[in-house]
């Protein structure tokens, strides 16, 4: 039920429509005590309107507000302070709950529109490191929060499969490599080519351009080139839909850097015919307006093009073949600049749709306070943290519940969805320490502490032979901060995908297993006889709210753990 939306038209129609219904609603809060009632507004605002103190304005609508659904309101201070009925929301919010199951907090905001998501994208030859997490799991929430609101999302793995970097591996591969140990065990053994090319470079300088060369000829079609790609490309594959599969995230489109190769003559044609490109030291760049930023470079003085040329034909193919209402990129802070520049130079192109491109940025995963570097060889390998997120969960499973059935698929559950909720509990544009100790604790702001809550709630459903039937709620004063959660789960994640925040709906169910754990702890549900069918529904929307919340991030929900 929309409570604060019946308070903000009631609030309307007192103030004789002299504001606007959405400045209206903008403004309601709810109080920082629960004494304070359930939502505060604040009569600042109307004073210049009114021409009255808020104080004296506050008196005068706190009377005019009278509602069915509302116990109270109340003036204090400046502010409207409104008391719901409690008795009335309860079977109300509960009802809807039930009634709604898995589709409650569904919406159609989007209307349809698709908005493909380039996430993930990680770089072949290399492997998937701790580093990528953050792209493959903010990526995939959103997605399935977009969803939920009313988008068509298209998961979209821009691999990175293109570049310098693949001219320094068939250079490193042709003068180190070994054949046999690299079909045997390709990541690890191109890793150690790549980091030995780095390491010889600091004696020989030389190698910089012969890693120029190679991809030189990968760029021109030589065969040798093309041929060590491929089949670099082909393994790295098989290991990152190893890695997907653990945490159970497909994409619609793994179309890499390379699928835009014959894309990108276009593109400089039409900044050409625009009369954009200007040479600059023998390069092609495009002048940006705002002073802060730099030209953007399109093409090097030798001919080889660049992220900034790929990314524009790749930004005009997804609206060509999409049609997008957004398109959104998940791509590290450090690339703040780049999507900046990419953005401007299509508004030059005049592509007006380029306003609805979002550079969705993110912090580094921090290894004992510092950024992970693959090409040093400080890397943390993801498969390697989720394997043994996975054998702590089944170590934690053998010691509690050792009769538990499934026990290896919900420590997969449990041991992988850690890792991913830690990460999604972040604001997303910080970065964030690893530690695999704190992930996986049942206390705390824990992905394993809310699937646990839930598993707990599901228990109490058995041992009290729940079926859905009448709907009931709860004359229970303990109970109402969990009604007002469950109220907030709509609009919670219609916020998340308005900001392309999953750390919103994290924090949320973080905060109904709390509220619901405290309540655990007060009342026995299953003794009042009364009480119990309403409490045993309370219990049911509880786990209905935190199974789907737990979905939008990409988790899921053991019934027993």
């Amino acid at each position: 039920m929309d409570y604060k939306g019946v308070f903000a038209n009631e609030l309307y129609h007192a103030i004789e429509k002299k504001v606007e219904y959405e400045n209206i609603i903008k403004r309601i809060e709810k109080p920082s005590q629960e004494s304070y009632g359930d939502f505060a507004f604040p009569c600042f605002d109307l004073a210049k309107i009114m021409r009255r103190s808020p104080q004296q304005i506050a008196q005068e609508l706190a009377v005019k507000i009278t509602h069915p659904l509302f116990e109270k309101c109340e003036p204090v201070g400046a502010y409207i302070n409104l008391y719901l009925e409690k008795k009335e929301a309860s079977s109300t919010v509960i009802g809807e709950v039930l009634e709604s199951g898995e589709t409650y907090g569904t919406s159609e905001v989007g209307e349809g529109g698709k908005v493909p998501i380039d996430m993930s994208s990680p770089n072949i030859a290399k492997p998937f490191s701790m580093g990528h997490l953050r792209s493959t799991v903010i990526g995939n929430s959103l997605a399935l929060i977009l969803a939920k609101i009313g988008y068509e999302p298209i998961r979209i793995n821009h691999l990175g499969d293109w570049g310098t970097q693949f001219g320094k591996l068939i250079a490193a591969y042709l003068k180190w490599g070994d054949e046999a140990k690299v079909r045997q065990n390709t990541i690890k053994e191109l890793l150690a080519l790549y980091i030995k090319f780095h390491e010889e470079i600091e004696k020989d300088a030389t190698l910089e351009d012969e890693g120029r060369s190679w991809f030189k000829r990968l760029e021109d079609g030589g065969q040798q080139a093309v041929t060590l790609w491929k089949w670099f490309r082909e393994e790295s594959l098989q290991e990152f839909n190893r890695i997907y599969e653990l945490m159970d995230i497909s994409f619609d489109s793994t179309n890499g850097e390379a699928f835009y190769n014959d894309k990108m003559d276009r593109v400089v044609h039409l900044l050409d015919d625009k009369g954009l490109l200007q040479e600059s030291e023998g390069a092609l760049v495009v002048e940006m307006d705002d002073d802060n930023l730099p030209p953007c470079l399109i093409k090097k003085k030798d001919g080889a093009t660049l992220y900034a040329t790929r990314d524009l034909a790749a930004a005009i193919y997804r609206y060509e073949t999409f049609g997008f209402s957004q398109s959104l990129y998940v791509v590290g802070n450090e690339q703040r600049l780049h999507f900046k520049q990419l953005i401007e130079v299509l508004k030059k192109l005049e592509f007006n749709w380029a306003d609805h491109m979002h550079h969705i940025s993110f912090g580094m995963m921090l290894k004992d306070g510092k950024k992970m570097s693959t090409r040093k060889g400080k890397v943390v390998l993801l498969e390697e943290v989720l394997e043994e997120a996975i054998q702590l969960a089944k170590v934690n499973i053998e010691t509690k519940n050792p009769s538990l059935i499934n026990k290896d698929i919900i420590a997969q559950h449990v041991g992988v969805g850690a890792v991913m909720f830690h990460d999604l509990k972040n604001d997303r544009r910080n970065d964030i320490d690893f530690s695999l100790e704190s992930m996986l604790r049942v206390e705390g702001e824990t992905g394993p502490y809310v699937q646990y809550t839930n598993a707990r709630a599901c228990s109490i459903l058995r041992k009290g032979h729940y079926s859905q039937g009448e709907i009931q709620g709860v004359d229970d004063e303990k109970a109402w901060p969990i009604i007002m959660l469950l109220n907030d789960f709509p609009e919670v994640i219609q916020k998340a995908g308005r900001d392309f925040d999953p750390s919103l709906v994290a924090k949320y169910v973080i905060d109904l297993s709390r509220s619901f754990n405290k309540y655990y702890g007060q009342v026995r549900i299953l003794d009042d006889e009364y009480q119990k069918v309403g409490r045993l529904n309370l219990v049911a929307a509880v786990s209905i709210v935190l199974t789907e919340g737990l979905r939008l991030l990409g988790l899921h929900a053991p019934q027993e753990m």
